[in-house]
């Protein structure tokens, strides 16, 4: 065999140093990444919240009777919703940027006015494809509340824990 003089190219070595160098790079990348789309869900998470709250008070004047609507009913009018909410909060199950709304509403009695509340819990609430490390919920009055304890992210939030003001570990969103 003959040798061949003047041939360039990289060795074995420098190939490995550049393949480490670029997992290297990415062990460092990568979970910015991942902590950057939970917050661009949670983000998402609370302006789908302040959209059913408005679709709530829009569908209340309008269609409701003086009482709120489902999800179905706020949802896309192909649904026979009254088109107030995408399909991906209008329909089941009601899921939307790594976060599940589930929406409890009372019709208004001759003593009581119709009420509603709406939550958001994070799809995946643990290991490395988490979609949230906050729970979201609103009422009628708009206050929007989180609650950032693991053992309570895949639970919806309760009457009580929106009535008032919120003890420890909810808070308002903004305080």
């Amino acid at each position: 065999m003959q040798q061949r003089k003047g041939q360039s190219g990289f060795s074995l070595i420098e190939l490995l140093i550049v393949v480490a160098i670029i997992g290297i790079i990415a062990a460092i990348a990568i979970p910015n990444l991942l902590a950057s789309r939970r917050a661009a869900n949670e983000g998402s998470a609370v302006s789908s919240l302040r959209t059913i709250h408005s679709s709530e008070a829009t569908y209340q004047a309008t269609a409701g009777a003086n009482n709120f609507g489902t999800l179905i009913d706020l949802g896309p009018q192909a649904g026979g919703g009254q088109g107030l909410v995408d399909a991906q909060l209008g329909g089941a199950p009601y899921q939307k940027s790594g976060y599940t709304f589930t929406l409890a509403k009372v019709d208004a009695t001759a003593t009581q006015p119709a009420t509603f509340r709406v939550t958001g819990n994070p799809i995946q609430v643990s290991g490395v494809m988490q979609t949230g490390t906050r729970r979201f919920g609103t009422t009628q009055d708009g206050v929007m509340y989180f609650d950032a304890t693991a053992a309570n992210l895949a639970a919806n939030f309760t009457a009580a824990e929106m009535t008032g003001l919120p003890t420890a570990p909810i808070k308002i969103l903004g305080n």
